[in-house]
């Protein structure tokens, strides 16, 4: 008897096992990192108490886990509302670059007396319109040539990357402050500062959930939502009921690009108060994809995917202090994508065990001669 193992697609999985298998794909990356530091000479106990301490324990390592879980948010609702018609959207980092230049460029050209709420609106409309606007130099070719997106949105992320570090570095731009010796950026005025609502943590949060919300909603009740989901099942069969498919393309790509830069505009509004390549140059757009891919495209399960890779950030700098290098941080949040990745084939599928008696070999009959 033998045991064949085959693959079968399943239907719409259970409840329990759509929250159980991400549920134990984190355990498992847990689990596999904790291996990992052990073989580096660490305590994996001593470890995650510290990820936990530094970023849960207290008002203050709450705070910064937030404060650092908001541009994600956003990077990750940018890749999930992409991702969701099956358009994939590289090119978040860039567009983040891209509203941070404008918005600080906004900030400092804007007269510095200019009402809070006006300056505010003026740097958010205005890093999301640019972050739409630099999407849509990838989305125009895909939408009418076909073009390969993944290629053209890594690509711009660089461009963007370069522009970025021209303004402060490579010369005497608008954006440096000349009275510097070491190549640094202008600070923003007061008013274009975003309202504090504790320590470190300010209202850039309540427009990421609201973003968040509104998302989900569009995505789930609202004919836009249905053609993008039905674009992304099948372009052909929704060309011929009638949608426009490029338009679709053009339309998702701006709105992807837009969030992004929503969140290149928040941080400098919010965080760093100036255009600092260094501190912006730190991947969110990327990790945006990997929140994206373990919410399984959910605009509201980016919200806490986010939160628990922000905590995982957070803790960077404590962990040097008991040995461990800052990329641990970074390990940890790839095997948290490896394994819910992984787990994702289990929702799909499913494997059957089924066994078959195996013949029993024939003995063959003897030769007779014929003489």
């Amino acid at each position: 008897m033998s045991v064949r193992i085959s693959v079968e697609p399943r239907a719409r999985p259970a409840l329990a096992l759509r929250l159980g298998v991400p549920v134990a794909s984190l355990l498992a990356a847990a689990v596999v990192g904790g291996v990992v530091i052990l073989i580096s000479g660490n305590s994996p106990i001593e470890a995650y108490r510290t990820i936990l301490d530094s970023s849960i324990n207290g008002v203050r390592p709450i705070t910064r886990t937030l404060v650092l879980a908001t541009p994600l948010i956003l990077t990750g609702l940018a890749a999930a509302v992409a991702f969701r018609m099956k358009i994939w959207n590289i090119g978040a980092e860039g567009q983040l670059y891209m509203g941070a230049i404008v918005a600080s460029g906004l900030a400092l050209w804007l007269p510095a007396g200019l009402p809070k709420v006006l300056m505010l609106a003026a740097m958010v409309i205005g890093g999301s319109v640019v972050g739409a606007l630099w999407a849509g130099v990838a989305a125009v070719p895909k939408a009418y040539f076909n073009t390969n997106e993944v290629i053209t949105t890594l690509m711009l992320n660089f461009v963007a990357l370069y522009i970025m570090n021209y303004l402060i570095f490579g010369t005497v731009s608008f954006w440096r402050d000349p009275g510097r010796n070491y190549p640094q950026g202008k600070l923003i005025p007061d008013a274009a500062e975003l309202p504090i609502i504790s320590h470190r943590l300010h209202y850039g949060l309540v427009i990421a959930l609201a973003a968040a919300l509104v998302l989900w909603w569009s995505l789930r009740g609202t004919t836009w939502g249905f053609e993008l989901r039905t674009i992304g099942d099948s372009p052909s069969a929704s060309r011929y009921a009638g949608m426009s498919v490029s338009g679709k393309i053009l339309s998702v790509l701006a709105l992807s690009g837009a969030l992004a830069g929503m969140a290149g505009a928040i941080e400098v509004s919010g965080v760093l108060k100036t255009l600092d390549p260094r501190a912006l140059a730190t991947e969110m757009g990327f990790t945006g994809i990997v929140v994206a891919a373990v919410a399984r495209l959910n605009a509201l399960g980016v919200v806490p995917v986010a939160v628990l890779l922000g905590a995982v950030a957070a803790s960077g700098a404590k962990l040097q202090t008991i040995g461990l290098d800052a990329e641990i941080v970074f390990l940890l949040q790839g095997l948290i994508f490896l394994f819910v990745a992984s787990g994702e084939f289990f929702l799909s599928n499913r494997l059957v065990l089924s066994s078959r008696s195996t013949p029993e070999p024939r003995l063959a009959a003897p030769e007779t001669s014929h003489e």
